[in-house]
């Protein structure tokens, strides 16, 4: 053996009772589980620790941090060992030249500008393989998989344009995630209180589901209201699944805004009624009451149309910025998912140019300074909401399709705490003091249950012969460090990660191994 984990009590992903046992590791896979008389070529004393399978992150944000910073401690130090890319109908692949411009331009709240990336890939098979040429070509920090995105494909033929897609144009979106499928993503993802995304209508959407459906993929969307319409919004997606036989997973699932407080259940039943009527659902959530996204996506989406340039011509406008104040603040944006903004929730949590860092952790005062802000950032600044309810946060983690995802935005001078402490949280907070979860259901909804979604033949369980993507956690100390006012503190009580078999954390300190790379879709239909 390469390695021998001795005396670990094994959680192994399935969510069935843990036991004691050694775990025996070989060429990047576990060779063998039980009493291990013999060594290996290094062992590692577990006794004490909870030895489960790599946790993954259903929806990350990583996507240029994976190829700009080799250490990534963000993910590696919270067992993270893959994660899924490619969100919110909004990322770098399939692009074309001015596709790209726009992108960066709009989601530079998420990722930063890119001014530090070279952009030298426009398919999604080209990004894949960057991820595994990253940093000199020995990889990256953990595994990724890809969504291909449908906001991005919609740009890429529509441009930011507010009108129904022509035949010609559905049939080249439906090429250009028929060939993002190929090169191996594992499904397709909206943003549909993004635009360009939420430009598309129910019909259009069902068009792209049948061609992830094809290849046995899976549709992840950001649906069109998490506050007033949010049961019709998840109704919608779910009917979605239903007509085209696609495989849904609904991003960071929770119902938001006074107007939803205690509704969880509500949510629940609609899930639970889709699930019985043979539809193959599933969800993610982190477990924080407060979203975080940018401040120029609350806007309407009629003040978008056109891409980001034309919106900062709108907001330089006196009158046209009145009639956004009066969308949002009146009427209930469509960006800020039908209710009126209270501003006092709205807090500054970063911003692209480092002129305007003062804002950071203030809440706004009013649609004035935010209009500001939006104009000379570029809209480059990201906020946290503080919108949502914990009754709403646990009663969704408890369900038997739940899965973990962080939604971490990486980017920022003060990021939502889920970036640096989703996966801890969990198992320090709900599991250890609140007792939500048993540890070892936990653990499934963490690495077993997303594995499955993803139709990973060999990852997510502690099981032999499957690859030794790994984390040692203590249960009794394990978690988050990040807080609202220190939001990059790593976690504690989680001393090794690995990857492969190869340590990526070992002894709570982050290695220099870089064992990611991409993980494609397995090949189904076509």
């Amino acid at each position: 053996m390469d390695l021998v984990i001795r005396g670990a009590r094994v959680a192994d992903g399935t969510g069935g009772a843990s036991y004691p046992a050694d775990v025996g590791v070989h060429e990047g896979r576990i060779a063998a589980i039980g009493r291990l008389p013999g060594g290996g070529r290094r062992t590692v004393d577990a006794h004490g620790l909870v030895l489960a399978p790599g946790f993954v992150d259903m929806h990350a944000h990583s996507d240029l941090a994976l190829l700009r910073d080799p250490d990534h401690s963000a993910k590696a130090a919270q067992g993270v060992t893959l994660e899924v890319l490619g969100q919110d109908g909004l990322s770098y692949a399939p692009v074309d030249e001015p596709t790209l411009a726009q992108v960066r331009t709009a989601i530079a709240g998420w990722n930063g500008s890119g001014d530090d990336v070279d952009f030298d890939w426009r398919t999604v098979g080209g990004y894949l393989d960057r991820l595994d040429r990253a940093h000199g070509g020995r990889g990256s920090a953990v595994n990724a998989a890809y969504l291909v995105p449908q906001g991005t494909v919609r740009a890429c033929v529509l441009g930011w344009e507010d009108r129904p897609a022509t035949r010609a144009e559905t049939d080249r979106m439906r090429r250009l995630v028929a060939e993002g499928m190929e090169d191996g993503a594992v499904g397709m993802s909206s943003g549909l209180t993004y635009t360009p995304g939420m430009y598309a209508s129910g019909a259009e959407l069902a068009e792209l589901c049948a061609v992830v459906a094809r290849y046995g993929g899976y549709y992840c969307p950001h649906h069109r209201s998490y506050g007033r319409g949010a049961l019709a919004a998840y109704a919608e997606m779910l009917g979605l699944a239903r007509e085209t036989g696609c495989a849904l997973h609904l991003a960071h699932a929770t119902m938001n805004f006074a107007e939803n407080e205690g509704r969880a259940p509500e949510l629940l039943a609609l899930l639970d009624g889709a699930l019985a009527d043979g539809a193959d659902v599933t969800l993610d959530s982190y477990p924080y009451t407060p979203g975080c996204t940018t401040l120029a996506a609350l806007l309407p989406s009629w003040a978008h149309e056109g891409g980001p340039e034309a919106l900062l011509a709108r907001l330089a406008d006196g009158a046209t910025a009145a009639r956004i104040r009066y969308a949002l603040e009146v009427e209930g944006a469509d960006g800020c998912h039908g209710v009126p903004v209270d501003w006092a929730t709205v807090e500054v949590a970063g911003t692209g140019d480092p002129a305007h860092a003062h804002h950071v952790g203030t809440r706004l005062r009013g649609w004035e300074q935010a209009r500001r802000l939006l104009l000379d950032d570029r809209l480059g600044t990201t906020v946290l909401q503080h919108v949502g309810h914990e009754g709403n946060v646990r009663a969704i983690m408890r369900h038997r399709v739940h899965t973990g995802g962080s939604d971490g935005i990486l980017h920022g001078a003060k990021p939502h705490p889920r970036a640096y402490g989703t996966f801890p949280h969990y198992l320090g907070r709900y599991v250890r003091e609140l007792g939500v979860l048993s540890l070892e259901e936990c653990v499934a909804h963490l690495s077993g249950r997303p594995a499955a979604r993803l139709r990973l033949p060999d990852r997510g369980l502690v099981r032999e012969g499957y690859r030794a993507d790994l984390v040692l956690f203590d249960p009794r100390t394990v978690a988050a460090g990040s807080t609202y006012e220190n939001p990059r503190a790593l976690p504690t009580g989680i001393p090794h990660v690995l990857i492969d078999g190869r340590f990526v954390m070992r002894d709570g300190r982050r290695t220099d191994v870089l064992a990611g790379r991409s993980v494609r879709r397995t090949a189904v239909g076509a």
